[in-house]
């Protein structure tokens, strides 16, 4: 199951995200952590040290790696050059399986060790001064919407993605690779602003979105959620003296977790889960090469000096039965 977690800046959507993961890693559910957001705090928030977390391997770095491997013998692609974040996997393309051990994870996933279990970290790499005024963040979370089109999961398998803050994840069509997206929401007007244009964008594409309502003290608040986001309110939580002790880098055990916050993962995955028996192949395959033929139309064909449509194999339909070269 892939599983984005979004909301606006300071909505607390970092440390859920890390409380998910804790809580899938603490089941013996496989795992895979993807820190995609400018602010780089998904390690932290997994417990790593600073330095540690600041020395992960950026995918960003190791694009041209991703991009010879993914493309295999896709006769399709005439190099790994020509390839841009959103090139579909095709006749001949390897794909991405969340339990195995391949040349991509070897450069950018590091096992986390959580006291629950384990999880494999990969993160975008930080925006630094250098892409100032030659790049936008989107270029390097392209790495990760290139992985997440060449990605085949299946039930009880997660990835779990720490999504930019606010909309900017719409400027690609990465918000269409998950099968459920959590908003995060602070019961304020700029809480919920988010909202309404995730509602506003997605409406055509079928993503799946529910809101958690963060930083919720009492019954006004959930009252003001629900006005605002209706049925998309999941779950609520509020104060937590683990997640306090975690901030400052002491966290106890993680069973040692709040009753109701445990109770409130257990219905993010379950909600999480039930959307795998409404997954559709078939329409993710199609939202992929629509949004490749966007980018190959607006700024891909320039850049590549060639057709890119021409990537597109309209025999291919990602799903989990597909094979693909060793």
């Amino acid at each position: 199951m892939k599983i984005a977690f979004v909301g606006k800046g300071g909505s607390g959507k970092t440390t859920l995200s890390s409380l998910f993961i804790r809580h899938l890693a603490a089941s013996g559910a496989p795992v895979i952590a993807v820190d995609a957001d400018i602010n780089q705090h998904l390690g932290a928030a997994l417990g790593l040290e600073e330095a540690d977390a600041a020395a992960l391997p950026a995918l960003g770095e190791h694009l041209p790696l991703i991009k010879e491997y993914l493309r295999g013998s896709n006769p399709r692609i005439a190099s790994a050059e020509t390839m841009i974040k959103t090139t579909p996997p095709g006749e001949g393309s390897r794909l991405l399986r969340v339990q195995e051990d391949n040349p991509v994870y070897d450069a950018c996933a590091r096992p986390v060790e959580l006291d629950g279990g384990a999880v494999r970290l990969m993160v975008t790499g930080p925006f630094t001064d250098a892409d100032l005024g030659v790049a936008c963040y989107h270029s390097k979370t392209g790495a990760v919407e290139l992985c997440l089109n060449h990605l085949v999961d299946g039930p009880d398998e997660y990835v779990v993605v720490d999504m930019t803050a606010g909309s900017d994840s719409f400027a690609s069509g990465m918000f269409t690779r998950f099968d459920m997206t959590f908003l995060v929401a602070e019961p304020t007007r700029k809480g919920v602003s988010v909202h309404r244009q995730y509602k506003e964008y997605a409406r055509d594409y079928g993503v799946e979105l529910k809101v958690v309502g963060n930083k919720v003290q009492g019954q006004d608040d959930i009252d003001f959620l629900r006005a605002e986001v209706g049925d998309d309110l999941l779950v609520t939580v509020g104060q937590s003296d683990w997640v306090r002790a975690m901030e400052k880098g002491r966290p106890p055990r993680f069973e040692l977790l709040e009753e109701p916050h445990h109770e409130a993962l257990r219905r993010l995955r379950s909600a999480a889960d039930a959307t795998y028996a409404r997954r559709d192949w078939e329409r993710y395959t199609r939202q992929m090469v629509h949004f490749h033929l966007k980018n190959a139309r607006s700024w891909g064909n320039e850049r590549a000096g060639a057709d890119l449509a021409a990537q597109v194999d309209p025999g291919f339909v990602l799903r989990e039965g597909v094979t693909a070269p060793a």
